[in-house]
This record gives structure tokens, C-alpha cells and sequence, in this order.
């Protein structure tokens, strides 16, 4: 069981990213998603300079940069606070939101790795997650919720060389109950471009856009042009 808790995460160091490529030719392929509602927006949100990953929680968007990378284990920082940390494509750590995902546990391989794998043959999933309020405040710590998910995968139907991971889950007790997470990611590596997924029961879902760190400003444009 691998566990990754942002608590204990240092924020020293920087790395580059292995999703250039992939970024740069599907980007524009995405769909934009739906929308979040404004009135569930999250304070706190800024752009930084040079993004390496796009966060949108509640209508508000933050441009992060990568600060600490150990394999596929990476950890990203936003201007107010706002810290992520990613496994692969996944977000496992959250912190200067209203509610903290303080880690995720995962209980064997993490499916999401090899996307591919998904297509003819759906996976189950189990993880543990731990979470607070930002007060951290004893009663609003919530520690070991069970989730419980099926992933399975199918080719995007305007690009087959991209792959569409749907995740349902259902979080037990103070989890909230039932969610569904989706994952973005190149058929051919299995990196994941874009993924919209649950942070915490009483939070809007995270939408988080890999872009290369050294390509500035443009992957952003692209994809902003990329919607509707």
C-alpha cells in the first residue's frame, strides 16, 4: 500500500515534465468539460509565471509550477497557498483549499498507470484517503475513507489516439458517497493530459491540465482556445 501525504512533502527542488510531446499534439483535441458553477467557487485561486499544470476547482482557475518531482510522484504550487501533489496523472494531496485531501493510500497498483490496459478489460480499484478542514480542527479530520472504483477506458471518438478513463467510485462514511473522476491520456504512453476528478466530499471536482513547463504561456492559450 503506497501512501503519498502532502503534509510531509518538501517543497525544495524542480523537474521537468515527460508531457511535452503528448501536450503539444492532443492538447487541442480535449473537451472543454462542463462548467463549474461560480457560486461554488473556491478563494484563493491566482496565476503564477511559467505554469507547468492548470488547476480549476469552482469556476476559478490557478496556474502551478512544479517544484519537487520523484518519478511519477510530483508537487506543484500555485500563487494564495494552493499546493497539489500528483502520482502519475492522479491528484493524491491537496492543501490551501477550504477542505485538504491530506493523502491518498492506494491498496495495490493504481489502474490509471496503464490506461491501454482499460479498454478490453475494466479494473477495481481501493484507496484510502485522509481529509480535513482547513482549520484543522480535530472534528473535521476524517481519517482512512474507503473508496471503491471501476475504471475502464474507451478510445475519444474525435481522436482514437486518445483515451477517455471513466472512474466511478463510491467514498464510504464521511466520503460523500458516489463520484466519478475522468482521465484524458495518450493512448500510445498512457500520459494523462487532463484529468476532472473528486478532491473531497463537500468541494467542487478538480480539473488539473498537464503543461510543459518550459513552453511558457502557449500550451495555456492552446487550450483556452481549444473551448467553446
Amino acid at each position: 500500500m503506497r501512501a503519498w501525504p502532502l503534509l510531509f512533502l518538501s517543497l525544495c527542488g524542480c523537474g521537468d515534465t515527460p508531457l511535452r510531446s503528448a501536450w503539444a499534439g492532443l492538447s487541442h483535441r480535449l473537451p472543454a468539460g462542463d462548467p463549474i458553477p461560480a457560486e461554488a467557487a473556491t478563494e484563493g485561486l491566482s496565476e503564477t509565471d511559467g505554469p507547468a499544470l492548470r488547476l480549476r476547482v469552482g469556476g476559478r482557475t490557478a496556474q502551478a509550477a512544479l517544484v519537487s518531482e520523484q518519478g511519477d510522484r510530483r508537487l506543484w504550487r500555485a500563487g494564495a497557498g494552493i499546493v497539489v501533489a500528483t502520482d502519475g496523472g492522479r491528484v493524491v494531496a491537496t492543501s490551501g483549499l477550504r477542505e485538504v485531501l491530506v493523502a491518498t493510500r492506494f491498496d495495490g497498483p493504481d489502474p490509471l498507470s496503464a490506461p491501454s490496459e482499460l479498454l478490453d478489460r475494466p479494473a477495481e480499484a481501493r484507496r484510502l484517503v485522509d481529509l480535513m478542514r482547513s482549520d484543522r480542527q480535530p472534528q473535521g479530520m476524517r481519517f482512512g475513507i474507503p473508496v471503491r472504483c471501476r475504471l475502464r477506458a474507451e478510445p475519444l471518438a474525435e481522436d482514437p489516439a486518445v483515451l477517455v478513463v471513466e472512474e466511478r467510485c463510491r467514498a464510504g462514511g464521511a466520503g460523500g458517497g458516489a463520484h466519478t473522476n475522468r482521465f484524458w491520456s495518450e493512448a500510445a504512453t498512457g500520459a494523462v493530459l487532463r484529468g476532472e476528478q473528486w478532491i473531497g466530499p463537500n468541494m467542487p471536482p478538480m480539473t488539473v491540465e498537464f503543461l510543459p513547463p518550459a513552453a511558457g504561456e502557449a500550451p495555456a492559450a492552446a487550450a483556452a482556445a481549444a473551448r467553446p
